[in-house]
């Protein structure tokens, strides 16, 4: 049916449509007849009679010359996709029924991806998880975009664009799924979070995010993402969640092993291997951190109980950290049990908070599963968990101490109190060390010389060691920019290392779908107001400019100030205090989250957003024409309206 020399060329619609000869993207015209494109591609082969084609054009307004027009973009195109043709195109044809495009079903890039997709499913049902990834993985790549492009708009092609969209949900659900088993689970994690936000009501990508973060030990944040789900589908639509996740919850409540495997922090494995074609990262810049880690561990062997609280940001390395001195803990002859500020069901099938004596003994002794559960601060469960502890050498792992119930807090007090002279050594993890609900228990622990760690940002030096540990190039110019797009952060920093090296970093960069998602979720936990404002500060560059933000916003400055410091606490803007005494001071908009909130932003939008910008400066006595002139340009069509002397540009009141 067609030409060999068509059998080299390939449609893709995942994405803007293109039609590529080889490599080589043909040049398809102007956007009305891209669309036009776009609409034969979706009928697969099917005819389109020309009345049709000008109603979905035009969607209902068409000018008078509509059929020539649409007979014009047909030569057009017929010239492009078949243009060594001799005699009637068997390419683009025209019959009784209209007007057809034949391209052959393996020319089509949604043909290849829903092909894929059916294999990376057949694998994952035989258990062949490694290929099962490199399938998909092939599969997702034929994406460009959003499908259709720029004709998605078009109410032709609504019925298609919603088909493709919910097919990329499921290969990311799969995905999520394949790297769950393959103990990718951080990668897992980032994927789930950002399907439950752009799918919030889809039931399956919760149910994805509440396993990954069972298996990586957080099993109180599966509980809260549980929580979050009930309490929106009740909200939207009046409904519970369905049999399926209520299993899923009561089997994290009740740590069933059966139904979710052994979570990452089980006593058995207390660091997870990494699965087929993933690595670990190695452990830099915390030489002095596991130095006192080991000394801990030797002083506990001795007879002496050891406390320690070990803070740091998320994403600075705690549960890396935890994981290599649990390891070293259980190399040495030393128990390990872990406990986090979880919930159980109590006996009317109610969420209740687990007895933080039962969660640790639950991980001394078998039998501890099951055990009933009493006050947290019961003496029956006291008596036993002390009588555990004292019979051989054993660490303490508290994890997320922020999340601790009051009953927690008593049970820490009081064996703070008794457990003295015993080979025990309890580490305590929270995020923040100055957190007022934890102050009273750690002021506490510090008077039984509980030793305080904090996990401070890695260093230009650390970031270009991890480099040097991978074999990569590790001077200024690869580490600076690394380290300043990472903020030091360990986990930013390993999401940005997993991207292709011209990725990371420069005009080519790309932010990490798993920190991108981090960040919306930060974005959607701030007021309205706050995001607006961070709009117009992304827009204006790295520092806050406080007077001009609240200048272009109509708002007196100890209106905003709150908004920043809102920002600030959701960890999405930074306060520099500056080197000394002397310093102001600084709002700083790190660049990963500033690439996020900028790329949140339509054309438009950006336009009015530096448009009101730039009329606010020029009105300003002493204005940087430099500046001015960036904004300027980046306003484009609102450019003039920005101009000195004209009413200010309407700007859009948007959050992000």
């Amino acid at each position: 049916m067609n030409s060999s020399h068509e059998q080299t060329r390939r449609y893709a619609i995942l994405g803007p449509v293109e039609v590529l000869h080889g490599e080589t993207p043909l040049d398809l015209g102007p956007r009305q007849r891209r669309v036009l494109l776009t609409r034969l591609l979706i009928e697969d082969g099917r005819p389109i009679s020309l009345p049709q084609l000008c109603r979905d054009l035009w969607q209902g307004d068409q000018p008078a010359a509509a059929a020539s027009s649409v007979r014009a973009h047909i030569s057009r195109l017929r010239s492009v996709l078949d243009p060594v043709r001799q005699g009637r195109s068997t390419v683009l044809v025209n019959g009784p029924a209209g007007y057809a495009l034949k391209v052959p079903r393996e020319a089509q890039d949604t043909v290849l991806f829903e092909q894929s997709l059916a294999r990376a499913r057949e694998l994952l049902r035989s258990n062949q998880f490694a290929s099962a990834h490199t399938e998909l993985e092939s599969a997702l790549g034929l994406w460009r975009g959003d499908a259709l492009g720029e004709s998605a708009e078009y109410a032709f092609a609504a019925r298609e664009a919603a088909r493709l969209a919910a097919a990329h949900h499921d290969a990311r659900e799969l995905q999520a799924a394949i790297l769950i088993e393959l103990g990718d689970l951080e990668r897992a994690v980032g994927i789930a979070e950002d399907l439950v936000v752009k799918a919030p009501l889809r039931e399956a990508s919760w149910a994805l995010l509440m396993r990954s973060l069972y298996k990586m030990g957080r099993s109180v944040e599966a509980l809260h993402q549980y929580g979050r789900f009930r309490t929106l589908l009740a909200k939207k639509l009046g409904l519970d969640p369905s049999p399926g996740l209520n299993d899923l919850h009561t089997a994290i409540l009740r740590h069933d092993t059966a139904v979710l495997g052994s979570p990452r922090h089980s006593r058995s494995a207390t660091t997870l291997s990494p699965g087929p074609g993933v690595t670990a990262e190695p452990l830099v810049g915390r030489t002095a951190e596991t130095a006192h880690l080991t000394a801990v561990l030797q002083t506990a062997a001795a007879g002496r109980t050891q406390w320690v609280v070990l803070s740091g940001e998320p994403g600075s390395g705690k549960t890396r950290l935890l994981d290599e001195m649990s390891a070293q803990a259980e190399a040495a002859g030393f128990t390990v049990t872990r406990a986090v500020g979880g919930q159980t069901l109590s006996e009317s099938e109610e969420i209740s908070v687990v007895c933080p004596a039962t969660q640790l003994l639950d991980g001394l002794r078998q039998e501890g599963a099951g055990t009933p559960t009493h006050d947290g601060t019961g003496g029956g469960q006291l008596t036993a968990l002390l009588r555990e502890l004292k019979q051989q050498p054993t660490v303490c792992v508290i994890d997320d101490l922020d999340w601790a119930t009051p009953d927690f807090h008593a049970l820490l007090r009081r064996l703070a109190i008794v457990l003295r002279g015993a080979r025990v050594a309890v580490v305590c993890a929270l995020r923040n060390a100055d957190d007022p609900m934890a102050s009273g228990l750690l002021a506490e622990l510090a008077r039984h010389g509980a030793t305080r760690l904090h996990l401070e940002p890695l260093s230009v030096a650390d970031v270009a060691e991890l480099l040097t540990t991978r074999g990569e190039s590790a001077s200024p110019d690869e580490a600076s920019p690394l380290h300043r797009r990472s903020e030091g952060n360990p986990f930013t920093l390993g999401e940005l290392l997993k991207l292709p090296p011209d990725r990371r970093s420069g005009p080519s960069a790309r932010v990490p779908a798993s920190v991108r998602s981090v960040v919306q979720a930060r974005l959607a936990e701030l007021p309205a107001a706050a995001r607006t404002m961070l709009t117009y500060a992304a827009a204006d560059g790295e520092t806050l400019d406080i007077g001009l933000l609240a200048d272009v916003r109509g708002m007196a400055r100890d209106r905003l100030l709150p908004l920043a410091d809102a920002a600030v606490t959701a960890r999405v803007l930074v306060w520099d205090a500056g080197p000394d005494e002397h310093s102001t001071g600084r709002y700083r908009f790190p660049e990963l989250p500033r690439e996020v909130v900028l790329s949140t932003l339509t054309p438009s939008s950006r336009h009015l957003l530096h448009a009101a910008l730039a009329h606010e400066l020029a009105g300003r006595g002493g204005a940087d024409p430099v500046r001015v002139a960036r904004h300027l340009r980046a306003a484009g069509p609102m450019a003039q309206v920005a101009q000195p002397g004209r009413d200010r540009s309407p700007a859009p009141d948007q959050g992000c």
